[in-house]
């Protein structure tokens, strides 16, 4: 039996990108309602100012190759977004990009070290751990759901579903946490009881790839990996 390596394009990282730009765009309000409770009520709109930059920025990178066009991303939402949600967006694009470099189609190993690696640089700079009540909290068990996966010699739409599944378990799970970073950890235990603004951007972010994987007609190339090609 032949084994493959799965291959998501360069086109549709452009196209989760726009995906996720309009997901931020319909989840406007609600973004923005959540950070009322424990924030300065603004994530919505600045997420959306960011990413709407994003939207017009894409048609300029279709010649790109998929480390440049994060950086792209990256600088755009660094230098547009206000507070905390530019510099965490930022560092997190930025260190997918380096994970990557010179690409223009990723394996499911090359996905796992953009996830890895935008975790990790989220973790430094926001200087925040599991439990915090931040969206570490939902990138972190996506992280570990999707290695595992891929681990278990998954393909790369079913390791982002578990990765989506447990995003979901792990943004539910900020309501009852006491924040302990960021605006909400000013709140002290009012903070207690709010789903985190930050934490379901994120969702909505890895939800956004995977409705790509989902959605598309041709999923993904599939080419023999000729390791484990022998029998």
């Amino acid at each position: 039996m032949t084994n493959y390596i799965d291959i998501v394009s360069q086109a549709q990282i452009l196209e989760w990108l726009q995906v996720f730009a309009t997901e931020i765009e319909q989840n406007k309000a609600y973004l923005t309602e959540l950070d009322a409770a424990i924030g300065d009520a603004d994530h919505g709109i600045n997420m959306d100012r960011g990413f709407k930059k994003v939207s017009i920025q894409l048609p300029t990178l279709t010649d790109k190759d998929i480390s440049s066009i994060l950086k792209a991303v990256s600088m755009t939402l660094i230098s547009s977004i206000g507070g905390a949600s530019g510099p965490l967006y930022g560092t997190w694009f930025l260190r997918a990009s380096t994970a990557v470099v010179g690409k223009q189609q990723l394996t499911e190993q090359d996905i796992l070290a953009i996830l890895q690696a935008g975790l990790e640089g989220v973790r430094q700079r926001g200087k925040a751990q599991l439990g915090d009540k931040t969206m570490v909290d939902v990138l972190s068990p996506a992280v570990a759901a999707f290695g595992q996966a891929i681990g278990e010699s998954k393909r790369t739409l079913q390791a982002m579903q578990q990765a989506v599944a447990a995003a979901q378990k792990g943004l539910q799970e900020t309501t009852p946490m006491h924040a302990k970073k960021g605006r909400a950890s000013y709140l002290g235990e009012r903070s207690i009881g709010h789903q985190d603004p930050g934490g379901t951007s994120a969702y909505l972010m890895l939800k956004s790839f995977l409705a790509v994987l989902e959605n598309s007609k041709s999923i993904i190339s599939q080419i023999p990996n000729e390791k484990n090609c022998l029998d």
